[in-house]
C-alpha cells in the first residue's frame, strides 16, 4: 500500500496497462491528473493538441494502427462535447478508445447550480458514445475501474470506454494499491457451428468470403490469406474491411464485385461484419446461403437473415475453418477476370482520381499508412487504393466524419514507429483541423497531408448540380492561401500541379521525415459513387 492522490493512482494506473501517451487538454478540473502525470514524465507523456475534438481523433488513429488502447483527456462540459465527435467515430469503427473526461466537484454533479463547465446528464451523455462508464466516488475505486475499463476494451467487441473524474477525487489522497491489469477471457470457439460453416463451405462449389472491420491484425491477415488460397474463394471487402488481406492477393476484391459474384455465388461467409448497406438493409447475395460470425450479437439479428449465425471472434473462427477445411478448387481464372474488370472499370469511370491514387500508393512503402478523408480523391480510394499490410488504412466507417482525417493521422503518425503516414483532405474538411498544424510542429510528427483544394464542398456541389438544377447554397468555399498558412506554422509545404508530383513530393516528405503539407489545385472529378453504392436497375 503506498500513498498518493487520485492523479498519481490514475497516472500509475495507466502505466501499468502499457500507455505510453495521453492525448489531452489540461484544464482546472484535471488539475490533480496533469500534476500525478507530471511526476512520471519518463513514462508516460501528455500530448497536446489545439482542440479537444482532436484528442479522441488522435486517441483513434493512435488504436488503429498499432492496436493498443488510446486515451484521451478533456475537461468536463465543453471539453466532453467537443470530444463527442472523435468518440462517434472510434464507437463506429469499433476503436479502442479511453476518454478520461473531468466532471465538476462530486458533490455538486446532478444539482444544477452552475459550476464551471457543468452541463445537464453529461454522464448519459458519454454513455450513449461508449461501451463502459464509469466514475469513481472514492480514490480509493480508480486503479480497479482503469483496469476494468482497458478490459472492457480488450474483451468482445472493442469500443470506446470512459472514465469521468471529479477534481476531488483527484487530489484525494489514500493508502492504496495499483494493482496489475485484469486478465481476458480468451476467445472461446463454438466449435459445433464452425463444422457447420466447414460443411457449408464442403458442399458448395462458389463460396465467397466477406469481411469487415472485424477482422483485424497480423494474425487475421495471414489466416484470411490461408483460407482463401485452401477454398479458392474470393475476398469481398467492405469499406472497413481494407487491410484485411493484402489487395495484390489474388483472392482479393473491393466490395463491388459482390454485385456480380451474387450471380453464381451459392455460400457467402461474413466474418466481423455489420453486413448492411448504408440504408440499413442486408446486403444483397442473390440465392447463396448465408453464414455470418460477428463477436456483436446485436449484428447477427434482423434485418440479417442467416442459414447460420455464429456469435464469436472472428479471428478464432478463420483459425478454426483453416485448420478444417481442405484444399479445393472453385472459381478459378475467374477471379483473375474479375479482378481485371474491375480495375478497368473504375479507371475508364474515375480516371483522373485513380491517377492521384496510383500516385500515392507509388511512393509508400507496403506499410505505409493511408488516412482517407470524406473527399474527392478519398471516396475513390475506398475501392480504388490497394491496402497491402495490416493496420495500413484508416475510414471513419459509417460515421462519415468530414474533417476527422488530419488529427487522427496526427495520432497514427505517433503510433507508426518509422512507417510513414499520408492523409488526404479537401479544403473543406480540412478546415475542422487547420490548428492541428501547431501541433505537428511542436512535436515533429512527420504526417505528410496531401490537400485537394477544389473551392468548395465537391460532393454537395455536385449534387446540387445534378439532382437540384445547379441551385447552388452553401457548396462554395473561400479559402485562405495555403501556402502562407502552412509556412506561418512552419511547416514544409508544396505544390504539385498533377499525379506525378504529388508521388515525388510524397517520396520527398518521407525522406525528409518533418511535417508537410503538399497542395494539389483540381477543378470537378467524375462521380465517384457508382461503386460505392450499387446503382438501381
Amino acid at each position: 500500500m503506498t500513498k498518493m492522490t487520485g492523479g498519481d493512482a490514475l497516472t500509475q494506473a495507466l502505466i501499468s496497462e502499457g500507455v505510453e501517451t495521453v492525448f489531452g487538454i489540461p484544464g482546472v478540473q484535471l488539475d490533480g491528473l496533469t500534476d500525478g502525470m507530471y511526476r512520471r514524465q519518463d513514462e508516460v507523456r501528455l500530448m497536446v493538441p489545439r482542440h479537444e475534438q482532436s484528442t479522441t481523433y488522435m486517441a483513434d488513429g493512435y488504436h488503429r494502427v498499432t492496436g493498443r488502447p488510446g486515451v484521451a483527456m478533456v475537461v468536463p462540459g465543453p471539453g466532453v462535447l467537443n470530444a463527442g465527435a472523435g468518440m462517434a467515430t472510434a464507437y463506429a469503427c469499433s476503436s479502442q478508445v479511453m476518454l478520461l473526461a473531468g466532471t465538476i466537484p462530486s458533490t455538486l454533479v446532478g444539482a444544477g447550480l452552475g459550476a464551471l463547465h457543468e452541463i445537464p446528464k453529461q454522464t448519459e451523455t458519454i454513455e450513449g458514445l461508449t461501451k463502459w462508464t464509469a466514475r469513481p466516488t472514492r480514490v480509493e475505486e480508480i486503479p480497479e475501474l482503469v483496469h476494468e475499463g482497458f478490459r472492457q476494451m480488450r474483451e468482445g467487441r472493442p469500443r470506446p470506454v470512459a472514465l469521468e473524474l471529479g477534481p476531488d477525487i483527484l487530489h484525494a489522497v489514500a493508502d492504496l494499491e495499483v494493482g496489475e491489469p485484469f486478465a481476458v477471457a480468451a476467445p472461446v470457439v463454438p466449435e459445433e457451428q464452425v463444422t457447420e460453416i466447414a460443411q457449408l463451405l464442403a458442399a458448395s462449389s462458389r463460396p465467397v468470403i466477406h469481411v469487415g472491420g472485424g477482422v483485424k491484425g497480423a494474425k487475421a491477415f495471414a489466416l484470411l490469406a490461408r483460407l482463401a488460397d485452401l477454398l479458392d474463394a474470393p475476398v469481398v471487402m467492405s469499406e472497413n474491411g481494407r487491410g484485411a488481406i493484402d489487395a495484390r492477393d489474388p483472392h482479393a476484391l473491393s466490395a463491388y464485385a459482390l454485385w456480380e459474384l451474387r450471380e453464381t455465388a451459392d455460400a457467402v461467409v461474413s466474418f466481423g461484419s455489420r453486413f448492411l448497406t448504408p440504408f440499413g438493409q442486408q446486403l444483397n447475395i442473390g440465392e447463396a446461403r448465408l453464414a455470418l460470425v460477428n463477436i456483436d450479437a446485436a449484428d447477427l439479428r434482423a434485418p440479417r437473415r442467416p442459414d447460420i449465425a455464429v456469435n464469436a471472434d472472428a479471428t478464432a473462427v478463420l483459425e478454426a475453418l483453416v485448420a478444417r477445411v481442405e484444399r479445393r478448387e472453385a472459381w478459378g481464372d475467374e477471379l483473375r477476370r474479375l479482378r481485371e474488370d474491375g480495375d478497368d472499370r473504375v479507371r475508364a469511370q474515375v480516371a483522373p482520381q485513380m491517377a492521384f491514387v496510383d500516385a500515392i500508393r507509388a511512393a509508400l512503402p507496403p506499410d505505409g499508412i493511408f488516412v482517407n478523408e470524406l473527399t474527392q480523391i478519398g471516396y475513390v480510394s475506398t475501392y480504388g487504393y490497394p491496402v497491402q499490410a495490416p493496420r495500413s488504412y484508416v475510414w471513419p466507417g459509417y460515421q462519415g466524419t468530414l474533417g476527422y482525417a488530419m488529427p487522427t493521422a496526427l495520432g497514427a503518425a505517433v503510433g507508426a514507429g518509422d512507417r510513414p503516414v499520408v492523409v488526404v483532405t479537401g479544403d473543406g474538411g480540412i478546415g475542422w483541423s487547420l490548428q492541428e498544424f501547431a501541433t505537428a510542429k511542436k512535436y515533429g510528427i512527420p504526417l505528410i497531408t496531401v490537400l485537394f483544394e477544389d473551392n468548395r464542398f465537391g460532393n454537395v456541389w455536385r449534387i446540387q448540380r445534378d439532382t437540384y438544377g445547379g441551385r447552388f447554397i452553401g457548396s462554395d468555399l473561400t479559402n485562405p492561401d495555403f501556402e502562407l498558412l502552412v509556412k506561418a506554422f512552419g511547416i514544409d509545404f508544396a505544390l504539385a500541379e498533377d499525379a506525378d508530383a504529388v508521388q515525388r513530393r510524397i517520396s520527398e516528405a518521407i525522406t525528409a521525415r518533418r511535417p508537410a503539407v503538399i497542395k494539389v489545385p483540381v477543378d470537378v472529378f467524375p462521380s465517384p459513387w457508382p461503386f460505392i453504392h450499387e446503382p438501381k436497375r
